[in-house]
């Protein structure tokens, strides 16, 4: 009886598109996958590790764990940029050293207390005046706690100046010490949680006892919610009781106002006498301020049904909408329901093209690239369940910074601060177009790029079981110049790619097969190219 032939079956870029746990069976596209912990999409539109990070503080930085984090810009003729951070219940200024900040009085001339009880702040840069008075300021807010003030104090320490002379150096101060708060509140009272710089003013809201009142300050001075030209909007009669404002943001020459379940636009904003309402998007708002992110000529955020972007919401707003989180939405949302919405935090890092959300209870981020979405309108999505940031900041110099326990630190190179880290792919149900047949294992081929000396996990199961096989199977060692630097590290890939092809045998039979790939990730990239799989076909049930 003639040997029966081998049957291969290839799966080229694996996991091309991302994970996908909503629609799981043998019908899935072969190019998803079900499992991409510490992944991302390469400018190749391959599956590869993710990088790691590095402590960039050296000193003062033991415990903070930065949960905030913004850089200010000083706009001085060195272009000085400085990092602001909030962890530990305190405020630090510096990366290398961190700094702990006081706040000073109204003179600037000393210290005062000022209690802080949590580290989610929102930071945000305003211009204060123009030509010769021009000084940058940035104000700081967060629930229950008086909006801070960084600028110039008035006197660096001398006393006398005002308020707003600028003489000295930069500082915090409350901003009623500065300027006004708004009427019928106190300099303990006032205690927004969501500001925005836009329009030549700030913008503050979600207040205690005042869930749907948005202040605005006089223009050109961020500090001032009484003089000429401030105000309030209100959204009482805009939306439903219940809600709450949790976000703001600047769109379009629009104010667009989030709350939980509705977004709200308001037109001529730059021109204040004229501000009116546009439209109410109802059903559909933001429930994390800091997942909102501005992603090219969009607005993206995470609603109570995934993550969605402004543009599209607003074109399909009479239509059932697209989620950008489509393949993932059920898990998700379920994670979502049991964070505190507070510390949850975004980025959008341009140079690597992708949109992080981190959900610390659940100890996930979740990777959208967003070179282009899948033909259902979502983004492709990996996971990172090992790198755990507390905040992210994408710096003026295109460096991604993060909040870890003892300090700032910064995303690059292939370990996680010196520890490895594993990299793990997991391919849809296999039935090799034949469900009915059985089919008898025989080997694998896994083609990898730019692992030298990296040991892979190869695992399969069978017929849906949990229970993996395994084996292991070790990449050629090679001088990392042999393939450049590369998205792995600093440049493009040179001309001569280290590519590995690892063989090993499986064993077992079954109807449906799948088959994972892992690998410790040490000081080496890795990208996956293509698996080859090779069965006898047996009999048919």
């Amino acid at each position: 009886m003639p040997n029966k032939p081998i049957q291969p079956v290839s799966i080229v870029s694996p996991g091309f598109f991302g994970i996908n746990t909503q629609d799981s069976g043998v019908t899935l596209d072969l190019s998803f996958t079900l499992e991409a912990d510490n992944a991302v999409i390469d400018k190749s539109g391959r599956m590869a590790a993710r990088k790691g990070w590095e402590y960039q503080t050296t000193a003062g930085g033991t415990s903070t764990l930065p949960e905030a984090l913004v850089e200010f810009d000083a706009y001085t003729a060195t272009n000085s940029y400085n990092i602001i951070s909030g962890g530990n219940n305190n405020l630090y200024e510096g990366e290398g050293t961190m700094s702990a900040m006081p706040v000073y009085n109204a003179a600037g001339n000393a210290t005062i207390t000022y209690t802080i009880t949590d580290n989610n702040w929102q930071f945000k840069q305003a211009e204060f005046e123009s030509g010769l008075n021009f000084s940058p300021h940035m104000y700081a807010v967060q629930k229950g706690h008086p909006p801070l003030v960084y600028h110039k104090l008035p006197t660096g320490g001398g006393g006398g100046g005002g308020s707003h002379a600028h003489t000295g150096d930069f500082g915090l101060q409350r901003l009623a010490d500065v300027g006004n708060v708004p009427a019928g509140y106190s300099a303990t009272t006032f205690t927004p949680n969501v500001a925005l710089s836009a329009f030549g003013r700030m913008w503050m809201a979600d207040i205690a006892n005042d869930p749907l009142t948005i202040y605005h300050s006089v223009l050109l001075d961020g500090s001032d919610f009484t003089g000429s030209g401030s105000g309030q909007l209100n959204l009482e009669k805009v939306v439903p009781g219940g809600d709450k404002i949790t976000a703001l943001a600047a769109h379009n020459n629009f104010l667009v106002i989030f709350c939980e379940h509705h977004i709200v636009l308001y037109q001529n904003a730059d021109d204040i006498s004229n501000i009116s309402l546009n439209d109410v998007i109802v059903g559909t708002g933001c429930i994390a301020r800091d997942s909102i992110q501005v992603i090219g000529t969009d607005l993206v955020f995470l609603s109570d049904s995934g993550l969605r972007s402004l543009g599209r919401t607003i074109q399909e707003k009479s239509a059932p909408l697209r989620d950008l989180s489509k393949n993932v939405r059920d898990t998700l949302i379920a994670l979502v329901a049991t964070e505190n919405k507070e510390e949850i935090r975004s980025v959008y890092y341009e140079k690597e093209a992708f949109y992080l959300l981190t959900l610390p209870l659940a100890g996930f981020t979740f990777c959208f690239d967003v070179r282009a979405t899948l033909p259902d309108g979502s983004y492709r999505v990996t996971r990172w369940d090992s790198i755990d940031p507390a905040s992210l900041l994408v710096t003026n110099d295109n460096r991604l910074l993060m909040g870890q326990p003892d300090g700032i630190a910064e995303y690059k190179n292939f370990t996680d601060n010196g520890s490895d880290y594993v990299f793990s792919y997991l391919t849809p149900y296999l039935d090799f177009g034949r469900p009915e047949v059985t089919k008898m294992l025989k080997k694998i081929n896994v083609t990898v790029i730019g692992a030298s000396s990296t040991t892979l996990s190869l695992r399969w199961a069978l017929d849906y079981s949990d229970s993996y096989n395994s084996t292991s199977a070790e990449t050629k060692a090679a001088d990392i110049a042999e393939y450049g630097t590369s998205e792995y590290n600093i440049a493009e890939y040179s001309a001569s790619l280290f590519i590995d092809k690892l063989t090993a045998q499986l064993s077992g039979s079954g109807n449906i097969l799948q088959v994972g790939v892992n690998a410790s990730i040490d000081g080496n990239g890795l990208s996956l190219q293509k698996i080859d799989i090779y069965s006898v076909l047996g009999r048919t049930i």
